[in-house]
């Protein structure tokens, strides 16, 4: 039997981050929970990166994740947005570096094309997709697509964790075959 681990995945934000964990049992993702917090309300960054930093510590302390993955930020055309967007990310990190979860991140264009298969998907698009393939109930789903996106994060890291190609790093195929017997017939 495989063991079960669990992803919590982030899209970090300073107005909404969303998260989503997921609990994989015997190579299966399952949707153990999503949600957003939302950050508008605060006026003071400062506070702002507080609550994700508490936000992300809850979140690992109530399900004990494996792995945290989280989205990494884009380049756009506003220098101060994306300064504060890297200063969210950070904060979250640090939430992860401090109860020792290990990181991965992902670009967004990856993680749209691990859901969706098209890189430039929309928001609506990956969580339509997420949907399907986690068997998420329509009133399970929330109106703010920062929960997808967070959820879409762990569910790419599964995917791309789940790969021996990406996961491992071979010399030659002889290498592979030898850490992976029972693939050759």
């Amino acid at each position: 039997m495989d063991k079960e681990r669990i992803i919590l995945g982030i899209d970090p934000g300073t107005t909404v981050m969303g998260y989503g964990v997921l609990r994989v049992i015997n190579n299966k993702p399952v949707l153990e929970s999503m949600g957003v917090l939302i950050l508008g309300k605060y006026g003071d960054h400062y506070v702002k990166l507080r609550r994700i930093f508490e936000k992300v510590i809850g979140l690992i302390d109530n399900y004990h994740p494996d792995e945290l993955a989280i989205e990494a930020p884009f380049f756009g055309k506003n220098v101060q947005s994306m300064l504060k967007l890297g200063r969210a990310q950070g904060v979250a990190m640090s939430a992860a570096l401090a109860r020792d979860i290990p990181i991965m991140e992902y670009a967004p264009l990856k993680i749209k094309m691990s859901i969706t298969g098209n890189g430039k998907a929309s928001k609506e698009q990956v969580a339509g997709m997420l949907q399907r393939i986690l068997h998420i109930p329509d009133e399970d789903m929330l109106p703010q697509l920062d929960a997808t996106d967070g959820l879409a994060a762990a569910l790419c890291h599964f995917y791309q964790s789940n790969n021996p190609l990406v996961e491992k790093k071979y010399t030659s195929w002889k290498d592979f075959i030898n850490q992976h017997p029972s693939r050759v017939k």
